[in-house]
């Protein structure tokens, strides 16, 4: 279990975890969630203490870029890919183009309107709800984005085995998922006391999220990416703060 998270962390965070022989991602998927809700919880506290502080959209920023500096823009860099992906005529093309590290106007455009609408969405979260109520959709949202990779890993082929993604996607077992995507459900528990149906919009966008990026993939690319698994991760956690924000009214 402690191998499982160490993995996990060193995988979705910059976060200095030591080195071990038998590093296993696919073994440590059930963790995913777990990393997950840490980050979201340390985004939602930076996000508070700085609005004590700070103007609620200087604090929303500080915040976005507490998280890219945690997570080494890990998924915002498969948002980015995907985006730019999209550009090619046929699936060879798209893979070419995804592997390419230099990042095109569709990857730029991508992420700099993801980040927007992450610094958006908290800012009106610290105008709406008190600290608690920040840190707990923060930290859902964070584990939900993590799991929904993993729903994504699971239903689709590699679409190019010897990527980043290869290892976890051919790994993967149904029960790993399963415990991941129970995780990342039982987080929802935390928006509770702010409200039930912010709870259920939050689970239905985390579902909903990835089922569409796997749609797309499958037609675009004939499988998953390790981009492919970034850019669900950061439109499950856009969409989720949308969800929250348009039931709280």
């Amino acid at each position: 279990m402690i191998s499982g998270l160490r993995d996990a962390t060193s995988f979705l965070t910059r976060v200095p975890v030591p080195a071990r022989q038998g590093f296993d991602l696919a073994g440590a998927a059930w963790a995913f969630p777990v990393v997950g809700a840490g980050v979201g919880a340390l985004v939602g506290a930076v996000a508070w203490s700085g609005h004590l502080l700070l103007p609620t959209l200087v604090a929303a920023t500080l915040a976005v870029l507490a998280e890219v500096v945690l997570t080494g823009a890990l998924h915002l860099d498969g948002l980015a890919d995907c985006a730019d992906g999209c550009g090619g005529h046929d699936r060879a093309t798209r893979l070419r183009i995804m592997k390419d590290h230099a990042v095109g106007v569709y990857g730029a455009a991508a992420v700099v309107l993801a980040l927007l609408l992450q610094v958006a969405a908290i800012d009106a979260l610290l105008g709406t709800l008190d600290g608690w109520g920040v840190v707990a959709v923060l930290a859902s949202v964070g584990a939900l984005s993590r799991s929904a990779m993993l729903t994504v890993a699971l239903r689709l082929p590699s679409a190019r085995p010897e990527g980043t993604a290869g290892p976890l996607v051919r790994g993967l077992l149904p029960a790993q998922v399963l415990v991941a995507v129970g995780l990342g459900t039982v987080s929802t528990l935390l928006i509770w006391p702010v409200g039930v149906w912010v709870a259920v919009g939050v689970l239905l966008a985390a579902f909903a999220t990835p089922w569409l990026v796997e749609m797309w993939a499958d037609r675009m690319l004939g499988g998953a990416t390790g981009d492919v698994l970034g850019a669900t991760a950061v439109l499950t956690q856009v969409t989720g703060l949308l969800a929250a924000l348009a039931v709280l009214g």
